[in-house]
């Protein structure tokens, strides 16, 4: 039995995030998708509220289990026992910070694999970064995030000045 670990912020997860998880779910026994709890980057979701999110993204996939965690990846890997760590690549630039980072967890822990999948062409542009940028500026992203996650955002956003919004769509 194979168990892979598919790692992120999620911050919030968008309909790119759940073409992964969906296709890795396919190729492995068990996925978990673990919800990076504090990254070195500002979030707009508490831990809490993303693992929620993610949790109501996934359901009714009996081979995904969403978890938080933190600390370094490949040590969360080998307290979970997964073999394997699932990361996406959109475009040439993911590739090479994939590509470094795959090299460093191959260092790190030369006993786990990692296995990136490249995107559905429809998700090419999504980030989870271009979709909070267009939300925060009151742009429509019922096309790239499930419902729940849209009004999540519309919450998130109604209270936010506009001097508050840090985006660079705006210019």
């Amino acid at each position: 039995m194979i168990k892979a670990l598919f790692p992120g912020t999620f911050d919030p997860i968008h309909y790119g995030h759940v073409d992964i998880a969906k296709r890795a779910s396919r190729l492995f026994d068990e996925l978990i998708v673990a919800v990076y709890d504090k990254p070195l980057k500002s979030l707009y979701f508490s831990p809490a509220q993303r693992i929620s999110l993610v949790k109501k993204a996934v359901a009714g996939n009996p081979k995904i289990q969403v978890t938080g965690y933190s600390g370094l990846t490949v040590n969360y890997a080998h307290k979970i026992g997964a073999k394997v760590i699932v990361r996406g690549l959109r475009v040439f630039s993911d590739f090479e910070y994939e590509f470094r980072m795959a090299l460093a967890n191959h260092r790190l822990s030369p006993d786990i694999e990692i296995v990136s999948l490249i995107t559905s062409e429809g998700h090419t542009f999504l980030s989870s970064t271009t979709v909070c940028e267009i939300a925060s500026l009151g742009g429509d992203v019922s096309s790239m995030v499930p419902p729940y996650v849209h009004d999540a955002l519309k919450q998130r956003f109604s209270n936010i000045d506009e001097q508050d919004v840090q985006t660079s769509l705006r210019d």
